[in-house]
């Protein structure tokens, strides 16, 4: 069943509205995905509007890790998600999202892009 962002059919009060223009295509939206930590990489890539591509991650076990201090990134394994602010049921599934603490080979590390729409896992070293 496709998602529908357009305007809600009932106003604040509960009535309903009547409808003066239907649904279009340009409305619809997508179930969001939720990148899973597994021993495979799955990428899933999308047509947008005009012809434009979006990429969607979702199953990984790789992040490309900042070092602030030596100024180098370097891609390593994770192994588990600690900690993640979207979800307290998300770090029990594994799964990855902007803002996720996941325990790397480097060490601790906060996850800065949005898997699900960039199709990368990018995060910073966290300083203990």
């Amino acid at each position: 069943m496709a998602v529908w962002q357009g305007r809600s059919g009932r106003k604040s009060t509960g009535a309903k509205l009547r409808r003066i223009v239907k649904k279009h295509k340009r409305e619809m939206g997508n179930s969001p995905v939720e990148t899973h930590l597994t021993d495979s990489v799955k990428i899933k890539i999308l047509r947008g509007r005009g012809g434009s591509k979006k990429v969607k991650l979702e199953r990984t076990n790789y992040a490309n890790v900042f070092d602030q201090e030596s100024k180098v990134c370097k891609k390593v394994t994770i192994t588990n998600v600690i900690d993640n602010v979207a979800n307290k049921h998300y770090i029990r599934r594994n799964v990855v999202t902007k803002g996720a603490i996941v325990e790397t080979e480097m060490g601790k590390a906060k996850v800065t892009s949005r898997p699900g729409q960039d199709g990368i896992v990018n995060a910073i070293l966290i300083k203990e």
